[in-house]
């Protein structure tokens, strides 16, 4: 429906939209969160730059990674070496706290409200600050939980234990191979709960999660809804961005906001219901 017309960005001023999105936190009967790898970033969660040689300072100058991203597909010789990368990139992303409060500024905003979370970001930042568990869905996996690599089996395993460990012991970029995490069912290797391919493991507290949301939405039919999308791009826009057109379109009394750095804007189907912000995330939420 929106693919075949220009999307608009926002002609209302910057003050003009904030005032608009402070309105309608307070007016709105739910609030229905969107949230991208933007959101993170704001948070101080980089994958390139400094934070990234700070970490990664010898696999770069061994492989030439340009950023964490490119280094979680490469095809090491070792399972030693593939876990001492990962082991830092899990530590790193889901087990240290992100340097700016964004999410906990986020929180403030909505924790009177009846509000659910839709994310692909997979860094655990949301439980962290403090937000509702069973208000989450996590989307797209979990940094923090492993699976068998076949799968053998739906079911995840929780690996903060086991990646301390090949944090904290590992050497020459390899972690002790009694480290190594195999399946407890099949003992192939394990991998990440990470939606890359068609393995991504679905287990029970994903569909239970997924429900929740479903449910979320469908009792809040018609009401006065704004779906409050941040930093959320182009990479899978089918999960967050066109949903959230869609069903605002569909709801007279629906409003669409997106506040992103660089990516702002919305069908002119919505416009008039539309409040674009480009900007920093975190520091629009400081203002609100």
């Amino acid at each position: 429906m929106f693919l075949r017309t220009a999307t608009m960005k926002s002609t209302n001023t910057y003050c003009d939209n904030m005032e608009r999105i402070r309105q309608e936190l307070h007016a709105a009967d739910a609030v229905v969160i969107g949230a991208g790898s933007g959101l993170s970033t704001s948070a101080g969660f980089t994958y390139t730059g400094e934070r990234f040689k700070k970490y990664f300072g010898d696999f770069i100058e061994k492989y030439g990674f340009h950023d964490m991203y490119f280094g979680g597909f490469y095809p090491f010789e070792t399972l030693g070496e593939h876990w001492a990368y990962w082991s830092r990139y899990i530590y790193i992303n889901r087990y240290m706290d992100a340097p700016k409060p964004v999410y906990q500024n986020l929180l403030e905003l909505v924790r009177d409200k009846d509000y659910f979370v839709l994310t692909t970001n997979v860094d655990h930042c949301f439980q962290k600050a403090g937000f509702d568990k069973g208000r989450l869905f996590y989307t797209q996996g979990d940094y923090g939980l492993w699976q068998c690599s076949k799968p053998c089996h739906k079911k995840t395993y929780d690996n903060e234990t086991a990646v301390r460990r090949m944090f904290a012991e590992q050497k020459d970029m390899k972690i002790p191979g009694e480290l190594v995490p195999r399946c407890p069912v099949c003992g192939a290797p394990m991998s990440m709960n990470l939606r890359a391919d068609s393995t991504f493991v679905e287990d029970e507290g994903w569909h239970a999660a997924a429900c929740r949301y479903d449910d979320f939405i469908r009792r809040h039919v018609g009401s006065h809804i704004l779906y409050l999308e941040l930093g959320v791009g182009g990479n899978t826009p089918g999960i967050i961005k066109y949903p959230f057109w869609q069903m605002a379109y569909q709801n007279p009394e629906a409003v669409y906001a997106c506040i992103n750095a660089g990516e702002t804007y919305a069908p002119p189907e919505i416009k008039e219901r539309s409040i674009c912000i480009d900007g920093d995330i975190g520091e629009v939420l400081e203002c609100l």
